[in-house]
């Protein structure tokens, strides 16, 4: 008979300034239970993030614990803690499980690594002789940092596949297939699925500047439409309300792709009786450039909420220099096509970027005033570097930061304040101006 092994896998707390669940889940995390449901083990899981006050559409807010802000973060005026569950709910959870044979943990945020290195700490004193494997993106993209600063016992980088079973053997634990893979909301880590994240594709085809997903993923690759309707089905039905879709590169290839997408569901849709009909969101941002007329009347009919699109900058050259993702015009007929299929201001909403490499203060106000002139939300997103990237690259070389810098630095709290030039005041007044503004409907 094969031995079966125990496997605990871990999504630490968030230790930040501010953190709201716009609908998340630790995806890279649930890929790898995923893959080694197929193996011979037992998944265990602890979500130190499965804990929040419901809110609308079923996002939530985590309860925050203050703490002392680290050393390093003592000049910013701004209350740092923890967010998620307890201490003692995560050591009650943790020592109710079978002793594991491994323990793998992930980290997403660079700057959220606090997080990590608790959670590691904590398993190493229940724990101490069970081996652990940190991965996620934050080792992915800061290995040196992760191995130096965390604790973990391996590093473990890129997306799951097989490397992971040869890391696994190199501890002794040689894995056998035992059944067929099984997906994440079948496994039974989450009592409660009132909200699911929706991927339909991995990577994407643009290389902005300030953007890590060419780093992280080499490809871009859609997955097949009727696998996805698919899994809209098996979610809707045991309970999940509300979607979210996190894709960075949604509208893509859209004949091939988000209208086959969006008109199936339309089918699957006219089944369902209208209290079981999900609701959905793209939290992550659309590409104003591939929506269009039909698009734009297909999330109406399908039951879009929450339509949100990226901008990031007004200025025309910027907008070349970052990418070329978007431009003004591009996004003002976006607008258009979903202010006529339906779409109402506070359904619409467009991010807009502050703290650029080089950006002037005023160069934001143009585009809050452009995108307040559209009828549309405005949700300013503070710049933060990230590793690896073009932007991190400059920003070395002109000797704005250190390659070496401390992650919690790049927070995109505060970030901003230290190294944009603009004045903590300068920054409130534009956040309370188009604070009014939106909550004008």
């Amino acid at each position: 008979m094969k031995q079966r092994y125990n496997f605990l896998l871990i999504n630490p707390w968030i230790y930040d300034f501010a953190a709201v669940n716009m609908w998340a889940r630790p995806m890279g995390l649930l890929k790898v239970a995923e893959f080694l449901s197929s193996y011979n083990v037992t998944l265990y899981f602890i979500d130190c993030l499965d804990s929040f006050r419901i809110k609308r559409f079923n996002m939530g807010k985590y309860p925050k614990e203050p703490l002392p802000a680290p050393p390093i973060l003592k000049g910013i005026k701004r209350r740092y803690g923890r967010y998620g569950i307890s201490e003692h709910e995560f050591l009650k959870k943790i020592k109710e499980i079978p002793s594991p044979y491994v323990v793998l943990v992930t980290g997403i945020m660079t700057y959220w690594y606090p997080g990590v290195k608790r959670v590691i700490q904590l398993c190493k004193e229940v724990h101490p002789d069970v081996p652990l494997i940190l991965g996620g993106i934050y080792p992915t993209l800061m290995s040196t940092h992760a191995e130096v600063e965390t604790g973990a016992d391996f590093i473990y980088t890129g997306r799951v596949d097989t490397k992971l079973l040869a890391m696994l053997e190199s501890i002794g634990i040689k894995l056998e297939k035992a059944t067929e893979k099984r997906p994440y909301y079948r496994l039974g880590f989450y009592k409660r699925m009132g909200y699911a994240p929706l991927l339909t594709s991995e990577g994407c085809p643009f290389r902005c500047s300030y953007c890590a997903s060419g780093i992280l993923w080499r490809e871009f690759r859609q997955r097949p439409v009727e696998e996805v309707l698919r899994e809209i089905e098996e979610l809707v039905e045991i309970g999940v309300r509300d979607f979210a879709f996190y894709d960075d590169a949604l509208l893509y290839r859209r004949e091939e792709h988000i209208k086959p997408l969006l008109k199936g569901l339309r089918k699957i849709l006219q089944r369902l009786p209208s209290h079981r009909r999900p609701r959905f969101h793209t939290p992550n941002g659309l590409h104003a450039r591939y929506l269009d007329s039909e698009i734009a009347h297909l999330m109406r009919e399908t039951g879009f909420k929450t339509i949100r699109m990226g901008l990031e900058t007004v200025n025309p050259e910027r907008q070349r220099i970052i990418g070329g993702k978007v431009y003004n015009e591009e996004l003002r007929q976006s607008v258009a096509y979903l202010k006529e299929a339906g779409f109402k201001k506070e359904e619409i909403g467009v991010y807009l970027m502050y703290g650029l490499p080089g950006q002037h203060l005023e160069e934001v106000w143009e585009g809050v005033k452009f995108i307040m002139r559209l009828g549309v939300r405005v949700y300013l997103a503070e710049y933060s570097p990230i590793p690896g990237t073009e932007d991190w690259r400059m920003l070395v070389d002109k000797g704005v930061i250190k390659e070496d810098i401390d992650p919690l630095l790049t927070n995109n709290t505060v970030f901003s304040l230290l190294f944009s030039g603009y004045s903590e005041e300068d920054i409130k007044r534009l956040k309370d101006f188009v604070l009014e503004y939106n909550r004008a409907d």
